[in-house]
């Protein structure tokens, strides 16, 4: 069955990792009768958490699509991953939902993932609810979670719906603030009792804020209201539906997923309150022309639908889409914006989970897949020929920690970069380099989980095993002395000999990293032709310094005297000669490691900046300035060396419980000091003896 955009609500489940948004997912699902059984992470069977290694780890690790129907809407529920190292995949979901449900635990309140993803949903200027959960655990505190969002974030929080308890604390129903009515959950179902006579006052108070916010929706209302006349039902619910729209007003629900409770009660405020695609967020569209205007979501418009997000197993392809204009069938002729081609699309389905199911057609503000286009990416815009538009693509975290990845079994070095590429497809969010400096391929993320998993898919999924070690440090070489040096070869075997004479002067320069080779020959000591087999020579040489074999940079080696023979001469000896001439010149001009040197811009609470300042002196940090941001916040800026930063993405984490962020790029080599220069030769010297 279709559904026309004004009965289609996205929406994504968002909150910190183990706050119970898969939970949620499944008894919403259970409730509408999409799924004939709950089922629970534990046990590894839930709709969400299908991948091997969410079953494993009893988390989430990717973004989930389960549509439900109710009331005559379908609701595309996208069940989110809480854990940070998996952010990339909460980014995809905010591009495809309308609204979102902020999930937090009535145990642990207002945690670092809620305030993380509240500020996404700031950023977007996303409508939301927020939903308290485990209301019916033990320790769980219900009153406390409800004052802290108020204190944070002031009266725009709104209560509409609020537990019962009896005398035990425990929950035993829920109370619907806004038609001011009780209800208990008896074998899955609402039946309606008496308001407890100690909550009939605070209901009261919480309905009359209700009324309020209403009223402040228009002046039409503000006089209905101060003239004492009561709102009907569906001003109440027009009022509210817009306050939420224009994000005066932030509902709060509650519940308990594993007993079902408040789960009805949710559903109607979806489907009552939250935007439709129509009223979402509108995305900004670069249009072919490169200019930019707001993309209107449109049913009666030409063909067009984004790519959120893509899922890669070894089973096939499958590109995620919201349709934004028009309907979309397969078999449909649609040009991919970034790439210009034309597609002709594969067969559409609607997901749920890792279920999926063939549909005729996707009709606009609906989510669901095309299979097997292999040329289609995450971010991709697919549109009709007649009006090409290229949306914005997914802001992904940059990734901040990087490991080194090898197979454990020599030669299947294919199989590993084969993996990784298919991985890559599925989630954008991490880099592979190969690196031929430290001859290494450089796995980067968002922190040790995420490699973790990806290191345990290769396993599973394409049957390589690969580990993962310290990604080596680029060091340099470089001199800061000038000398001359004198490098002879000379062979003698019966027939031609091989001979070569020269003197060369080695001096530090700033002008190039490169060698400069120059050449200051008087008289024919070394005749012309033999110029360019000195300079290859020492070319070749300067890939390895004589400290520790890393490239030695910014030298000028100055070819000035020498000698040569008529007959036994060549090129292959002056090459040699010269090679003979940097190993014993060098040596002797005072030569040097250089480190690399990278710029570090961590935004931090303004409580962690004393620790994050004395983590970073510890790591040879230079601050270079201090800003403070719009949210409170502080951006420290410093200059470290990068042999110092392998481990900061989870060492900022436990200083700042995970409320710090970084970015960190290279700026410039420079002499590293005593102790370092002695740990990179040990290094390179280990890693000698290792090869």
């Amino acid at each position: 069955m279709s559904y026309s955009v004004q009965n289609i609500r996205n929406v994504c489940l968002l909150g910190h990792s183990g706050s119970g948004k898969t939970a949620l997912a499944e008894s919403l699902l259970f409730m509408t009768g999409a799924i004939k059984r709950m089922g629970n992470s534990a046990d590894g069977n839930t709709v969400c958490d299908y991948d091997p290694e969410e079953t494993r780890r009893q988390i989430s690790i990717s973004t989930a699509v389960a549509p439900l129907e109710y009331k005559g809407c379908k609701i595309n529920i996208l069940d989110t991953p809480g854990a940070f190292d998996f952010t990339g995949e909460v980014m995809e979901a905010l591009r495809a939902a309308d609204a979102a449900i902020i999930v937090c635990s009535a145990k642990d309140g207002i945690s670092v993932g809620f305030e993380k993803v509240w500020k996404y949903c700031q950023e977007r200027d996303m409508p939301r609810f927020i939903y308290i959960s485990k209301t019916d655990e033990e320790n769980s505190d219900y009153n406390a979670t409800f004052n802290a969002l108020r204190e944070k974030y002031g009266n725009k929080i709104a209560p509409l719906v609020v537990p019962m308890w009896d005398e035990d604390k425990n929950t035993t129903g829920l109370i619907d603030v806004l038609n001011k009515r009780a209800y208990e959950l008896q074998d899955f179902k609402r039946v309606e009792v008496d308001i407890p006579a100690d909550k009939v006052d605070v209901v009261s108070e919480f309905n009359e804020a209700l009324k309020e916010s209403v009223a402040e929706t228009s002046e039409e209302m503000m006089d209905k209201y101060f003239g004492g006349e009561a709102f009907t039902y569906a001003e109440m619910i027009q009022g509210l539906r817009q306050g939420v729209r224009e994000l005066s007003m932030f509902p709060v629900l509650f519940g308990s997923a594993i007993n079902c409770m408040g789960s009805l009660m949710l559903l109607d405020y979806i489907v009552d309150l939250l935007p439709n695609p129509m009223e979402g967020n509108y995305h900004k569209a670069t249009m072919a022309s490169g200019e930019t205007e707001e993309f209107v979501v449109s049913p009666g418009g030409v063909p067009t639908a984004y790519v959120f997000k893509t899922i890669s197993d070894q089973y096939g392809k499958y590109s995620l889409i919201k349709v934004l204009s028009g309907e979309i069938t397969s078999d449909l002729a649609l040009v991919n914006a970034r790439t210009g081609d034309t597609e002709k699309l594969g067969r559409l389905y609607k997901m749920c989970g890792k279920k999926a199911e063939e549909v005729k057609e996707l009709t606009c503000g609906d989510i669901g897949a095309i299979g097997k286009m292999d040329k289609v990416k995450t971010g991709d815009t697919l549109c009709d020929s007649r009006k090409v538009v290229a949306l914005k693509g997914i802001p992904f975290p940059e990734p901040c920690y990087s490991k080194a990845i090898a197979p454990k079994t020599r030669g299947q070095d294919d199989k590993v970069a084969a993996g990784l590429a298919r991985m890559n497809e599925e989630d954008p969010s991490f880099t592979v380099v190969n690196n031929s400096e430290t001859r290494q391929v450089v796995l980067s993320g968002a922190g040790d989980m995420q490699l973790d998993v990806l290191v345990s898919r290769l396993k599973s999924r394409f049957g390589v095993e690969a580990e993962l070690s310290p990604a080596r440090v680029p060091y340099r070489e470089t001199i800061k002395k000038k000398v001359e040096a004198h490098g002879r070869h000379k062979k003698q075997t019966g027939g031609s000999g091989q001979f070569g004479d020269v003197w060369i002067r080695f001096e530090p320069q700033y002008e190039s990293e490169d060698m400069v080779f120059a050449e200051e020959v008087f008289g024919g000591s070394v005749p012309k032709n033999f110029f360019p087999a000195v300079e290859k020579g020492l070319r070749e040489a300067a890939q390895k310094g004589v400290l520790a074999g890393y490239p030695l940079v910014n030298m000028k080696a100055t070819l000035y005297d020498g000698s040569y023979h008529p007959v036994d001469s060549n090129e292959m000896a002056f090459k040699t000669a010269a090679q003979l001439a940097y190993k014993e010149g060098i040596a002797n001009a005072n030569p040097v490691i250089l480190e690399p040197i990278g710029a570090l811009e961590v935004t931090i609470p303004d409580s962690y900046l004393g620790d994050v300042m004395g983590d970073l002196n510890k790591r040879r940090g230079r601050v270079m300035g201090m800003n403070p941001t719009e949210d409170g916040n502080q951006i420290l800026e410093a200059e470290v060396p990068m042999a110092e930063m392998t481990s900061y993405a989870i060492d900022l984490r436990s200083l700042t419980q995970s409320r710090g962020t970084f970015s960190f790029h290279f700026v410039r080599y420079e002499e590293a000091p005593p102790a370092a220069q002695q740990k990179a030769i040990e290094d390179a010297k280990a890693i000698q003896e290792e090869n």
